[in-house]
């Protein structure tokens, strides 16, 4: 189609005429019409994405951009961006080919003639603009000074980069064995978890060492695909590819409420216990809720069942269990602008616990609390009806959350901190 008739389409399609109107007008084809339609014109191109575009656009995905702007961002179909967010799994691929300098052909011809001029390493490498270190490697893998070629070197290396390396969950059954069983434990291990304890159970075997990003390669990334696709389900997730978080709504203002700038100085650094933070999970239909609360120095959990949302069931529920603990350990409660405090001056003077609200549309401000409630929907999954839970179970599944080790407590557990907190204080 020549670029006149293109041209022709997109004024009549500006001026409000159906496809099928431009097609009979110019005797062409109503798929050519959309088409040219959706390029913008006859002489416009989509453009080839080459593979070493592939990070970033990762990258833009991760950065919370969705698949449209992303391909808008690189000029390509969003389908493009599709293909390569599945085919990463939504995880940002660790080392891509142009991402890192290698040495190429005209370098190792730079090394060869150092040699020959018997350059040192430090030389070779300030006029090739390589470390020493690096080009000491280079000549000592390829004969030495006295048998270095640069041309088999570079088609040695270019070999030895092109080889596909075998993931550590399939070259060691025993550690892929072990980190599965971990994560389809009741307890729903995450991947950090899991790596911590690897590196506990195979302590003296360094090379069977996985990291996190490992396991999530192992479970999401097609190409690296170690683990079972059933463990997929056993994230607490639930889903088949990592995905960027995104802020949620926020609930309106609440008359008299403290907001959490005038929270003592002490709650922020963790180091005196007895702040806790606060929300609701929200079951099917938004009929049915449980109470979450967290204490921020140990994260150490309690969930209450409530009967309903109204403010009254909220403060009365969380002031009859929460005053079950020592005085020492109540000294605030952070929560986030949902009206379900909007008692919260009545909940003040019974508990004598001061009540701070986050600012809108800022879930990081309760953080413990945000992570704890994921931890929570894999026993208490979105859609379902949370009424159906006793007391009863909501104490076993706290005590499931906290009595798992913490990265961020240096792999103690909950209970073990809290505990330690309570004793501090008798």
């Amino acid at each position: 189609m020549d670029a006149e008739t293109a041209a022709r389409i997109l004024q009549l399609r500006s001026a409000g005429m159906s496809y099928d109107g431009i097609a009979n007008q110019l005797g062409v084809k109503s798929g050519a019409v959309r088409l040219v339609i959706a390029r913008g014109g006859a002489g416009r191109k989509r453009r080839v994405l080459p593979r070493s575009d592939y990070a970033a656009v990762m990258k833009t995905l991760a950065s919370g951009k969705t698949v449209v702007e992303t391909a808008q961002r690189f000029d390509v179909c969003k389908d493009v961006v599709t293909s390569i967010k599945k085919r990463f799994g939504g995880v940002v691929p660790r080392v891509v080919e142009d991402e890192r300098k290698r040495l190429d052909l005209g370098h190792r011809m730079e090394i060869a003639i150092g040699i020959r001029l018997e350059e040192t390493n430090a030389e070779i490498g300030r006029r090739i603009g390589f470390d020493r270190s690096n080009v000491g490697r280079e000549i000592e893998r390829n004969g030495g000074r006295k048998r270095y070629n640069a041309v088999a070197a570079h088609e040695r290396a270019c070999n030895a980069y092109r080889r596909p390396k075998e993931a550590k969950l399939i070259t060691y059954p025993d550690v892929r064995v072990f980190v599965e069983g971990k994560l389809e434990d009741e307890n729903y291990w995450s991947p950090e978890q899991v790596a911590n304890e690897v590196r506990k159970q195979f302590g003296d075997e360094r090379h069977k060492w996985v990291s996190f990003q490992t396991i999530y390669e192992s479970l999401y990334v097609q190409a690296r695909g170690a683990l079972k696709v059933d463990v997929k389900k056993c994230l607490r997730s639930g889903r088949t590819q990592r995905k960027s978080r995104t802020q949620t709504a926020g609930q309106g203002r609440i008359v008299d409420m403290v907001n959490i700038a005038e929270r003592p100085p002490e709650a922020d650094d963790r180091r005196v216990p007895g702040h806790w933070e606060g929300d609701l999970i929200v079951g099917e239909y938004g009929q049915s809720a449980i109470i979450t609360l967290v204490e921020r120095t140990s994260r150490f959990t309690m969930l209450i069942k409530i009967d309903d949302k109204t403010t009254i069931e909220v403060t009365t529920a969380m002031a009859n269990k929460i005053m079950e603990l020592p005085e020492q350990l109540l000294r605030s409660l952070t929560w986030d602008q949902g009206k379900e405090m909007a008692a919260h001056k009545d909940f003040t003077i019974a508990t004598k616990i001061d009540v701070y609200f986050c600012d809108p549309h800022s879930p990081w401000q309760r953080g413990s609390n945000e992570n704890t409630n994921g931890l929570l929907r894999q026993y208490f999954p979105k859609g379902t009806d949370l009424s159906q839970h006793s007391q009863e179970r909501l104490d076993y599944v706290a005590m499931k959350l906290n009595t798992r080790p913490r990265k961020t407590l240096g792999f103690v557990t909950p209970s073990e901190k809290f505990n330690e907190l309570v004793a501090m204080t008798a």
